[in-house]
């Protein structure tokens, strides 16, 4: 399993080596997207509202599985008490996930874009 991961991790390195270092460039995530997981729900607000106060004009608040509650709190937290000019889009749908057993499951997400 952790053969297949190194894998994975080694195919989405860029081949030119990064000037400075050498090594070869990772590819840069994307900067305004949340991705919601187990921390506190106002953790992920404020880094909502840092993005938007870095001047960001879209922020992507995504999630799966049982975090899609905590991901709509923190869109609602955001909208109704520090951004009350944010419109927002919800794109919902399913990944298949496979687990440790080689069974496919399937895994609820939830993508919320909130624009200003």
């Amino acid at each position: 399993m952790a053969e297949t991961q190194q894998q994975a991790r080694d195919s989405r390195i860029e081949e030119r080596p990064d000037s400075r270092s050498g090594y070869p460039q990772r590819p840069k995530r994307e900067e305004n997207v949340i991705f919601v997981g187990k921390k506190p729900t106002m953790s992920y607000v404020l880094a909502v509202m840092t993005q938007f106060s870095a001047g960001t004009k879209e922020v992507h608040i995504k999630a799966r599985g049982r975090s899609i509650s905590r991901a709509v709190d923190v869109a609602e937290v955001v909208r109704n008490r520090f951004a009350t000019d944010v419109k927002h889009t919800v794109d919902i749908g399913t990944d298949e996930v496979t687990d440790e057993k080689g069974n496919k499951i399937n895994v609820s997400t939830i993508d919320v874009k909130m624009n200003k």
